[in-house]
C-alpha cells in the first residue's frame, strides 16, 4: 500500500454454494463462471479481484447486472464473507478483525448508502441521521450537533423534524447520505445509491455528490450500471464482467485503450469528444514565440516572424503568461505603436483541460490554430484546426 492509497484488494474472491474450495480449484484449471455452476452449484460472484483505492477519489465499479459489482461492495466491509482475499483498509486487513472490531470499522471507517434509502420511519431526519453515533455511544446533544452540519451539507437543514415518509425520494436519499458523512468515515461505499430517484434528481444528487468531494476530498467507492454516471463522477472507474474485475482507468484509458471488446463494446455509444483534452492535442510552438513586455514597438517583429517562417506570433509576458495572437499583417499595421496593439481580439485561447466539443466551437469563431493555455495562464502551445477537424470526423465515422 503507498502513501495515497487507503483501502487495496488483494485476490478477492466470493464464491456462494457448498464447498467453494471445489469450485475455486476449478476455477484455477481455467474453468468458466457457467461450467463451474452447472457442474457443482456453486456460483462465483466474485474472481479474484485485486484493486487500490486512492484518498480523496471517487472510484467507480461498474458493469451489467450480475457481474458482481454489488457483491464486491460488500465484501469491502465484510457484510459478505469473502471465500478468499485480503481487504486492507488504512494498513489493516479486515478480515481477520473480530465481530466488535468489525462493528467498530463499519461505525467509524467504512460507512454505507444503500439504493433503498434504509431509513428508520419511525425517526425523525434528525434521528435517522444520529442513528450512527447513537450506536456509537455520543451523548444526544453532540451527536445531534454533528447530525445537524451533516444536514446542512446536504441542503437539508430546515428538515430535521421531519419523518422519511414526508419527504421526496431525493431528499430521503440525502439524508441516508448524511447520515454515512456523520460519522466522518474514510471511506463512503455507495452501492447504485442514485439508481432509484427520477432522472433529474439522479442528476441532481451526482452533482452534489461531486461538490462534497471537491469540499471535503472525501473517498468513495460507488457502485453503478449506468454509464453516463460513472464516466461523470468517477475518477478512475473499473469494469466488471463475470465477477471479474476487467480493466481499471480514468474514462479517457477505457474509452481511448480499452482492454478488450467487451470494455470497447461497453463505451460503444457514448459521446467520447468530452474525454479528448487539449492537453493530448497539443502541439508545441518551437518558432514564433514573443516573450517580451507589449509595450515593445511591433514593427521589428513583423520581419521575425516572416524569416522564422511561421504565420502568426504568440505573445507572453517574462513570466510566460499568454497575452495573444499577432501576424506579420497585425504588427506591420501597427508600425512603432506598442506590440500591445497588434494583438488580433477575436482569436480565444482555451485551457488544457479544454474538451473537442469547446475546442471545435472555438476553432469555428476563428481563423488561426487555437492557443492552448495551462492552469497558471503560460502558454502551453496550439492545437491545429486540423488536428481538431481529424478528430470530429473520426467520432462521426464511429
Amino acid at each position: 500500500m503507498t502513501a495515497d492509497e487507503i483501502l487495496t484488494v488483494k485476490d478477492l474472491s466470493k464464491i456462494f454454494g457448498p464447498k467453494p474450495e471445489r469450485a475455486a480449484e476449478m476455477l484455477q484449471q481455467g474453468l468458466g463462471r457457467n461450467e463451474i455452476f452447472q457442474q457443482t452449484g456453486n456460483m462465483v460472484a466474485v474472481d479474484n479481484v485485486s484493486l487500490d483505492v486512492r484518498a480523496g477519489e471517487i472510484f467507480v465499479i461498474m458493469g451489467l447486472s450480475g457481474s458482481g459489482k454489488s457483491t464486491l461492495v460488500r465484501l469491502l466491509n465484510r457484510l459478505i464473507e469473502p471465500t478468499s482475499g485480503k481487504v486492507v483498509l488504512e494498513g489493516r486487513d479486515i478480515a481477520p478483525m473480530s465481530t466488535p472490531e468489525l462493528r467498530e470499522v463499519r461505525r467509524r471507517k467504512m460507512a454505507m448508502v444503500f439504493q433503498s434509502f434504509a431509513l428508520l420511519p419511525n425517526r425523525t431526519v434528525i434521528e435517522n441521521v444520529a442513528y450512527g453515533l447513537e450506536v456509537a455511544g455520543q451523548k444526544k446533544a453532540e451527536r445531534y450537533e454533528v447530525a445537524r452540519s451533516a444536514l446542512e451539507r446536504v441542503g437539508l437543514g430546515s428538515y430535521e423534524k421531519l419523518y422519511p415518509s414526508e419527504l421526496s425520494g431525493g431528499m430521503q436519499q440525502r439524508v441516508g447520505l448524511a447520515r454515512a458523512l456523520a460519522v466522518n468515515p474514510s471511506v463512503l461505499l455507495m452501492d447504485e445509491a442514485f439508481s432509484a430517484l427520477d432522472p433529474l434528481i439522479r442528476f441532481e444528487m451526482q452533482n452534489e455528490l461531486l461538490r462534497l468531494q471537491k469540499e471535503e476530498q472525501r473517498t468513495v467507492v460507488f457502485i453503478s450500471h449506468d454509464i453516463d454516471e460513472a464516466l461523470k463522477i468517477g475518477g478512475r472507474v473499473g469494469v466488471m464482467k463475470d465477477g471479474r474485475l476487467v480493466q481499471v482507468g480514468t474514462p479517457a484509458e477505457l474509452i481511448q485503450s480499452p482492454a478488450d471488446d467487451y470494455v470497447r463494446n461497453f463505451f460503444r455509444n457514448v459521446d467520447t469528444s468530452r474525454f479528448q483534452k487539449a492537453a493530448s492535442l497539443l502541439s508545441r510552438v518551437d518558432r514564433g514565440v514573443i516573450t517580451c513586455d507589449t509595450g515593445v514597438s511591433a514593427a521589428g517583429y513583423a520581419n521575425t516572424l516572416v524569416d522564422a517562417g511561421v504565420e502568426c506570433g504568440y505573445v507572453c509576458d517574462e513570466a510566460g503568461r499568454y497575452q495573444g495572437l499577432v501576424t506579420s499583417t497585425s504588427l506591420r499595421k501597427c508600425g512603432n505603436a506598442p506590440i500591445r496593439d497588434a494583438l488580433l481580439r477575436d482569436i480565444a485561447s482555451v485551457s488544457v483541460d479544454a474538451d473537442l466539443h469547446e475546442l471545435s466551437t472555438v476553432a469555428l469563431r476563428q481563423e488561426h490554430d487555437v492557443p492552448v493555455v495551462d492552469a497558471t495562464g503560460k502558454f502551453a502551445g496550439i492545437v491545429s484546426c486540423r488536428t481538431i477537424l481529424k478528430q470530429v470526423m473520426e467520432r462521426r465515422a464511429a
